[in-house]
């Protein structure tokens, strides 16, 4: 029997993920169990916002064969009653309010909201107070289409029971996702009830935890963050939700809300480190410093090592796959495997293969990362091919290339769409990248392809250096030319005082590529 088999076995994969997360909360309901950015909320409180929305949805007759469309403020107690309370009636969600814009602050188009609940047939929008007025236009002249107000009155007031649950059907849709379109268009991924209690099991990876959870989120809990935030209040713990990121407000919830486990992008990562005086702050609850999202360099990672010690865990993964590779507290110890993404989870099985013809690369050969797991997703919603699959059917094409090393460790080159063509030569952006980020100036670098007039390819790169730091164009060409070849030198430099993030804490490309502040 795999480990995926075995993982599939589990009983807890037989039941709906929200029901232990409404017993925790029955357990013990003066418990606050959600710390938010605007109000907490106790066991008894929370539980009672997730009644009134499942209310709500149950009288506008939805479950199984729905799907609703979740309209609330980012990372906020409402997003989540939204989602367990479909969940709980055997509806899939759609997150349709920030899922690929720049900010939380800036919102989808109403266009693009209006096209998602087309192309997933939402017919039911659970919107918040404040985002009711989009719901209720996103509504109008959408025959069928209703809307249903969350009110924050809900949490105190409420008198609803909570609506029996529907069966649980490990095949039916659950979450229907959209992938983060950093090197294309994003697709929407579908993914089932199985699956998804799956990833809620597996989100604290090979350390599940010993005691109540306490994890903070800076991403959204509609995307980044959302099974780590389920997992949490399924072990019986608690979530302090940030709208954002912001240092300050990050040390101080690691010190005053015994946060135990944490979620961070590597640029998050990068600007806590930079902290003056973090070397000498204690947080003696914090079990997990998980980072993820954007290759690493190795010099950053050192750095964060020595400071967060044995807490410090890197995970690999995509939307389509979710985690893939880990990068223990110990293999943090050993600088030769810090440039890589550490080793396949038990529950994954991985290739690597050539991206033409598809069979196996030798080892130590770079090739496309292809992987096994009972995370995948069930498909891209309208493919009903699962075109990103290999011809054995189950195996994931992620699209990174890849290889490994002699220690059995994985290393990422970049992805096969984002190789640029520099005057006949193949360039990998993450291989300048990496050299860019060990230069002793350079905070923080992002190295992409750029297409100009008559379609000619150009690499270029976005720099953000060390407070005090001065360092010139020239001094970082040559540094790369040493490093690598003048082949990989990039056209242009783009100076930035702070490199610009999307919300899931990724380089925001549509702004980097509209700078041009070449030196």
């Amino acid at each position: 029997m795999s480990a995926g088999q075995a993982l599939s076995e589990n009983t807890e994969q037989k039941r709906n993920y929200v029901l232990r997360i409404l017993e925790h909360l029955g357990a013990d309901p003066a418990r606050t169990v959600v710390h938010s950015w605007n109000g907490d909320l106790t066991a008894a409180e929370f539980r009672r916002c997730v009644a009134d929305a499942a209310a709500r949805l149950t009288r506008a007759g939805a479950g199984p064969a729905d799907t609703v469309a979740v309209l609330t403020e980012p990372n906020s107690p409402a997003m989540l009653a939204a989602r367990y309370a479909a969940h709980l009636l055997g509806a899939a969600v759609v997150h349709i309010r920030s899922m690929n814009a720049r900010s939380d602050e800036d919102e989808l188009p109403a266009a693009e909201q209006a096209r998602l609940l087309d192309a997933t047939g939402a017919r039911v929008v659970l919107a918040d107070e404040p985002n009711s007025p989009r719901g209720q236009e996103l509504c109008d002249g959408r025959p069928g289409t209703v809307l249903l107000a969350l009110s924050r009155a809900a949490a105190t007031s409420g008198r609803d029971p909570l609506p029996a649950a529907a069966p649980f059907v490990a095949e039916n849709p659950a979450v229907i996702d959209l992938t983060s379109g950093t090197t294309g268009s994003p697709k929407l991924v579908r993914r089932s009830f199985g699956v998804r209690g799956q990833l809620v099991d597996l989100s604290f990876g090979t350390r599940p935890p010993e005691h109540r959870p306490t994890l903070l989120s800076v991403t959204p809990i509609s995307h980044a963050t959302a099974t780590m935030v389920d997992a949490a209040l399924a072990a019986g713990g608690s979530v302090v939700l940030h709208n954002g990121f912001d240092v300050d407000d990050v040390l101080r919830a690691l010190a005053e809300r015994q946060v135990t486990d944490v979620y961070l992008a590597v640029p998050h990562l990068y600007r806590l480190i930079d902290q003056p005086g973090l070397d000498r702050a204690a947080f003696p609850f914090l079990r997990q410093v998980l980072y993820s999202g954007t290759a690493a360099a190795p010099a950053r990672t050192a750095e964060a090592a020595r400071i967060f010690g044995e807490t410090l865990v890197q995970l690999y993964g995509s939307t389509e796959a979710g985690g893939m590779c880990t990068l223990t507290p110990l293999d943090h110890c050993e600088p030769e495997l810090l440039s890589s993404v550490g080793r396949p989870f038990p529950w994954v099985e991985m290739e690597i293969r050539h991206p033409g013809s598809g069979k196996p690369v030798e080892r130590g050969a770079t090739g496309e990362i292809c992987v096994r797991s009972p995370t995948l997703m069930d498909g891209y919603l309208g493919e009903t091919d699962r075109g990103c699959l290999t011809k054995e059917g189950d195996l994931l094409r992620t699209g990174d290339l890849g290889h490994w090393d002699k220690y059995g460790y994985l290393h990422l080159v970049g992805r096969i769409g984002s190789v640029v063509k520099v005057n006949g030569i193949k360039v990998h952006p993450t291989t300048v990248q990496d050299v860019l980020l060990n230069h002793p100036a350079v905070r923080n670098s992002v190295v992409y392809g750029t297409r100009g007039e008559e379609f000619i390819e150009r690499l270029e790169a976005a720099v953000q250096l060390r407070p005090g730091a001065r360092c010139t164009g020239d001094e970082l060409r040559s540094h790369i030319a040493v490093e690598l070849s003048a082949a990989h030198v990039p056209d242009a430099f783009d100076w930035w005082e702070e490199i610009p993030l999307n919300p899931s804490g990724k380089p925001d490309y549509a702004r980097l590529r509209g700078q041009k502040e070449v030196q």
